[in-house]
């Protein structure tokens, strides 16, 4: 693998904060110059904005420029759903302005997978601390600039890892988690790759159910953020309950706020939209406290 670079000259809806703090994705780290590096699949790519464009420059497995454009969703036109959604009221307008950058990742499955069974009851810091101990204990090691970088580990590269071995990297509960749910995909139990060839979110997400550790705001997250790209759902979280009752639903409690009030409210405001509106929800409350 070689450096490459590729500068991005004419772009809209692309902000770096509002790409990589928004919640979707736990391997990219702000630089001293304010640009951000990650690593995704088997690449290292630091990201930075320049008063010509975006550049991208690292070590790329393939072609750099068809992987940013995979990667970054840039292909679709979110000028045109902010659009759309910025239509549904003055809250989502709001919203929109605040984190009018946000591009949704196309991340790697399995990843994903892992990475939000290690989000469940966790937070931000913690959630990268354990996915870069995993990541060096059993991925393969990229030098980039001098430094070095791990890759995310296969179900094939943990397929041996024990329960204690797991726990030792600080997963707390969720260590029979990860344990399961390798085992799981290995044995084809959850054939993951088939999941791409699944129109119906139901019965992709009921798959999802199946494997240990993933509930149905773990199951919307994996189905969001991943190279599923399904933007029909709304997962739950405590920020996107207290944001939902603020700005619609009024109870005096948040937590009497049922999951079915909110989904029902999320799906006739927004509509097969409903996953794009949440992240804008979710990054504008969570950021303004």
């Amino acid at each position: 693998m070689k450096e490459q670079e590729f500068l991005l000259e004419k772009y809209n809806s692309f902000n770096l904060k509002d790409i990589f703090d928004c919640g979707q994705c736990f391997r990219w780290n702000i630089e001293d110059d304010g640009s951000y590096t990650g690593v995704f699949k088997r690449n290292v790519i630091n990201v930075k904005m320049q008063n010509n464009g975006i550049l991208f420059k690292g070590i790329c497995e393939d072609n750099i420029i068809p992987t940013i454009i995979d990667y970054f969703d840039l292909e679709r036109d979110y000028e045109l759903i902010k659009s759309k959604l910025s239509k549904v009221d003055g809250n989502m307008k709001e919203s929109i302005k605040y984190g009018q950058g946000i591009r949704i990742l196309n991340q790697d499955l399995w990843e994903t997978i892992i990475s939000f069974i290690i989000s469940a009851n966790n937070n931000i810091p913690r959630i990268k601390g354990i996915i870069e101990r995993l990541s060096k204990k059993y991925g393969d090691k990229i030098v980039y600039n001098g430094k070095e970088y791990y890759t995310f580990p296969t179900a094939e590269q943990l397929k041996d890892v024990s329960v204690e071995e797991f726990r030792e990297l600080g997963l707390g509960f969720r260590d029979i988690r990860l344990y399961e749910t390798t085992k799981m995909v290995l044995n084809k139990e959850v054939d993951i790759d088939n999941l791409h060839n699944i129109k119906d979110t139901n019965i992709v997400r009921d798959e999802l159910l199946k494997l240990s550790g993933v509930g149905p705001k773990v199951a919307d997250c994996i189905l969001l953020f991943s190279t599923l790209k399904r933007f029909d759902v709304f997962p739950i979280d405590v920020w996107v309950r207290r944001v939902m009752n603020d700005l619609y639903i009024h109870k005096e409690k948040e937590q009497d706020v049922s999951k079915k009030e909110i989904l029902k409210i999320a799906n006739d405001k927004f509509g097969d939209l409903e996953g794009l509106a949440q992240q804008y929800l979710f990054y504008w409350r969570r950021e303004l406290g």
